[in-house]
């Protein structure tokens, strides 16, 4: 360092300032140092001296350059490429910089990939070592198939228990996953082809072996699976029954109740042979909120027979043609076959048969009214021959005994015969199927269109008596005495074969004597249907005859000397009408 005298030497020997480089230059210190110790002489020849020394030194370094100039020419061409060649260096360092963060994540990623490649390497050593029992293992969708196809069930229910074994221990594996996925599809479609089954025609053995089947898959509870069964038959049912044609309600009717008997029949013993249903329907204390297991069946038979009787009523409705008291018997067999399952439904028929009879007479009742309207209206009043039971009385026909023979006086008169006619055709065809039930809407129908009658034959007076001759009042007067003295008291005896007196008294639970209490019921009021005529009727002290005949042996006639008898009561169930005793039931005139 530079101290202080040394400072005010380099003051004075150099004005300006002093360079920072040469303080630190430690030949600067040692020349000063040798300056300090020199003499005036000296100090004053020192400038020379430097002079002459810079010249030498200057002298020499031109000599060296002279003979040393291509080495300093290699020398300079060295350092440019030397500076050239560390620039490129300097680049590729800094570019090698860049990308050694890279590299090294790259080397990462390769020993995670050789890990990798290793353990898969291990993996497919060990898969190659047991490719046979694996390869098994992948087959097991494939084999499942095939049993299910082919109809295997019980190989296909152990491969299926084998996988949920194997899913067990190995859920987490994909190849366990997807191997249990399609098993799963598998045992679907053998569900589908077990219940598709049960929706054919299959006896007993076959259902048991389903049903096996279905309990062994456990998809079902046993509730479940009762309902499935059912379900099943009842589709199967259905299918039957809607290959029974429906153009003739009667035919369609029959056939659906042969069907309902024979099929369902088999359904309710195929369920009692595979489920047990001991218990009762209701449980002990009567809470419904457990019902058990046994009903579901009892719901299902009520169901079945309910869609039977909503069929029975609509093809009622259609009309059977007069063959209800055939129809009737068949659905009383069929209820009767079904109360051995307690299933007994010959209840709710009586209601349905009453229906359609009632209607079927107010109809054919309707027609006879309408038809004696529009006889009356073309009527004329012609005293008749002898021969026919004008004024000369007819011969006594041969009346069998145990038969009803209606007034031959009624053949004097066309229109009053016609509908007596009608209305004993209605009571041949109500005759089939007449319970006592019906006894008062019977007898206020027939006394409504007894009304419409007699206000027929007012009208007819009222519109013709201006022009009547003597003979044709006569005649009018007849005809109406022929109404109220043969016809209606005929129509009573008739009322009072098809509802007797003794068995609607015991119905009611009165005396026969007391039946007289209940109005419109198996007798017409004779007086009100005749009230409009009082003003033509001759005065009598009684218009009708007495009633008190063994009905019980009578029968009905048609208007016609010729016709065969009708009814028979001797029998407790009436036959069925047939085409010659409804032939035989045709007016005459």
């Amino acid at each position: 360092m530079v101290d202080v005298e040394d400072e005010s030497i380099l003051a004075s020997l150099f004005r300006d300032s002093v360079q920072d480089g040469w303080r630190e230059n430690p030949d600067f210190t040692a020349y000063l140092s040798e300056l300090s110790s020199l003499g005036l002489e000296n100090l004053v020849r020192e400038p020379e001296r430097l002079e002459e020394e810079r010249a030498q030194i200057l002298q020499q370094t031109r000599d060296l350059a002279f003979s040393n100039y291509q080495t300093f020419i290699r020398t300079a061409d060295c350092t440019r490429d030397l500076y050239r060649d560390f620039g490129r260096v300097e680049d590729s360092v800094t570019r090698l910089l860049e990308k050694l963060p890279r590299l090294g994540e790259r080397c990462r990623v390769f020993m995670q990939e050789a890990e990798q490649i290793s353990t898969s390497r291990r993996r497919t050593s060990l898969t190659l070592n047991r490719h046979t029992e694996i390869l098994e293992v992948l087959e097991i969708p494939q084999l499942m198939d095939t049993c299910v196809r082919n109809g295997y069930c019980d190989e296909a229910l152990q491969l299926a228990a084998y996988v949920k074994r194997l899913e067990k221990k190995h859920a987490s594996l994909p190849v366990i996953q997807d191997m249990v996925g399609e098993v799963r599809q598998s045992t679907q479609l053998m569900l589908n082809q077990l219940l598709q089954q049960l929706r054919s025609q299959v006896q007993l053995p076959v259902c048991l072996r389903v049903i096996g089947y279905l309990r062994r898959m456990d998809v079902f509870t046993e509730a479940e699976l009762r309902l499935k069964f059912l379900q099943a038959r009842g589709s199967w049912l259905r299918t039957l029954l809607a290959q029974v044609p429906d153009e003739d309600p009667y035919t369609h009717i029959t056939k659906t109740i042969e069907a309902y008997r024979v099929y369902l029949f088999d359904i309710i013993t195929q369920y009692r042979a595979i489920f047990s249903d001991d218990e009762p329907l209701m449980p002990p204390g009567g809470c419904w909120a457990a019902v058990n297991e046994g009903a579901i069946f009892h719901g299902w038979v009520v169901q079945q027979v309910s869609q039977f009787l909503a069929t029975l009523e609509q093809d009622l409705q259609r009309g059977v043609g007069g063959r209800l008291d055939s129809l009737l018997g068949q659905c009383m067999y069929f209820g009767l076959s079904f109360s051995r399952v307690g299933a007994d439904f010959r209840g709710q028929l009586a209601p349905m048969f009453q229906q359609v009879a009632a209607a079927t007479f107010r109809g054919a009742v309707r027609e006879a009214a309408e038809q004696f309207r529009e006889d009356m209206n073309v009527y004329t009043l012609v005293a008749l021959p002898a021969v026919l039971g004008g004024s000369v009385p007819a011969p006594a026909p041969m009346v069998q005994p145990a038969t009803l023979q209606p007034p031959m006086t009624l053949l004097d008169f066309p229109p009053l015969a016609c509908f007596l006619n009608n209305v004993l055709a209605a009571f041949n065809d109500l005759r089939l199927c007449c319970p006592l039930g019906l006894a008062e809407d019977v007898t206020r129908t027939l006394e409504g269109a007894l009304q419409q009658v007699t206000q027929q034959m007012v009208s007819f007076h009222r519109a013709e008596a201006s022009a009547f001759s003597q003979q044709e009042e006569q005649q009018f007067v007849l005809m109406c005495s022929a109404f109220a003295d043969d016809m209606l008291p005929f129509i009573n005896r008739c009322l009072q074969l098809l509802f007797p007196a003794s068995q609607l008294a015991l119905v009611l639970g009165v005396p026969p004597s007391q039946l007289a209490r209940y109005p419109h019921l198996g007798v017409v009021d004779v007086a009100a249907v005749l009230e409009p005529l009082d003003f033509v009727l001759p005065r009598k002290d009684t218009l009708t005859p007495e009633l008190n005949v063994e009905l019980s042996q009578l029968n009905f006639d048609p208007v016609a000397e010729d016709s065969p008898s009708d009814l028979d009561p001797g029998s407790p169930s009436p036959p069925e009408v047939s085409a010659e005793e409804k032939e035989g039931a045709e007016p005459q005139q």
